[in-house]
């Protein structure tokens, strides 16, 4: 199994009046993770040639993340449907390996000119397929981060 890994170097206008990261700036991150992901599978690139669309997005903030942290974040699929595929992302400190945050995304392959939704691609079913992970897996993932 493949994990896309990404780092993420926070910037202080994502930071809030509490001096930690704003909620909102999670999304952002799992944003760039998703479609970098999208890239490395060439499913990514120019707008016109776009294939997904969010169905659902959520984010469990597990710990505070702070200004002048590195952050990791890992992603993984932990399903793949017939229209649609599940992310699961894990947003750690870099230094620490300290577990920030786990977002989830349902992303629906989507024909922008119809607008409706098509089924998967074979090539892109197979190559999401790298990345999958049980549910087993993600949870003995997450349970490793939280103990670092």
């Amino acid at each position: 199994m493949k994990t896309h890994t990404i780092t993420v170097n926070p910037r202080f206008c994502e930071t809030d009046a509490l001096g930690h990261l704003s909620n909102i700036s999670y999304f952002i991150y799992l944003e760039e993770a998703r479609t970098r992901l999208f890239d490395e599978l060439s499913y990514g690139g120019r707008t016109g040639d776009w294939h997904f669309i969010l169905a659902s997005a959520k984010c469990d903030f597990v710990n505070q993340g702070f200004f002048g942290r590195r952050l990791r974040v890992e992603t993984n699929v932990s399903r793949i449907g017939h229209k649609s595929f599940q992310c699961i992302h894990r947003i750690m400190e870099e230094e620490t390996g300290k577990l920030i945050a786990i977002g989830e995304a349902a992303v629906v392959y989507f024909n922008f000119h119809t607008q409706a939704s098509e089924p998967l691609p074979d090539d892109l079913r197979a190559l999401l397929a790298q990345y999958l992970v049980s549910a087993a897996e993600e949870a003995d993932s997450s349970l490793r981060c939280e103990k670092q």
